[in-house]
């Protein structure tokens, strides 16, 4: 069993598509072990995309992140990672498959709906920088 790390963004959230990206999440296999709603602050937003601080976009994407409510998970599968990152499609909406997360719902690039551990080690710290391990079931 491999776990990976998912969020369904501000943007998502706001145009109440988070139901039917949950039911998504679960027709494809992957279980989750834990969810949570909140709102990111910006020392959070900041921390949680510091990889990304030297790009042009960290502020952007910070002011994004924390416009409003998120949805944060844990996802557990053989092969989370690879079975969430098709789930989500690519990040650019404009060349994700048809039937992936954010061909359907995604606006744009920055506004694409969701968030995926790249990698094992990516996971490694981004699941524990939301959750303990006595929160996932």
């Amino acid at each position: 069993m491999e776990r990976t790390f998912a969020i369904i963004k501000p943007d998502a959230v706001a145009a109440s598509q988070t139901g039917e990206i949950i039911a998504i999440i679960e027709k494809s296999g992957l279980r989750i072990i834990g969810m949570k709603m909140r709102r990111l602050s910006q020392l959070e937003a900041e921390g949680f995309y510091a990889v990304h601080r030297e790009r042009p976009f960290f502020p952007s994407l910070v002011k994004f992140m924390t416009e409003g409510p998120v949805v944060v998970m844990v996802l557990e599968a053989p092969g989370a990672i690879q079975r969430w990152r098709e789930t989500m499609g690519a990040t650019n909406p404009a060349n994700a498959a048809e039937g992936t997360i954010r061909k359907r719902f995604a606006a744009s690039i920055e506004r694409n709906c969701v968030h995926g551990s790249d990698a094992p080690e990516t996971a490694a710290v981004e699941i524990p920088f939301f959750f303990s391990t006595a929160e996932l079931l």
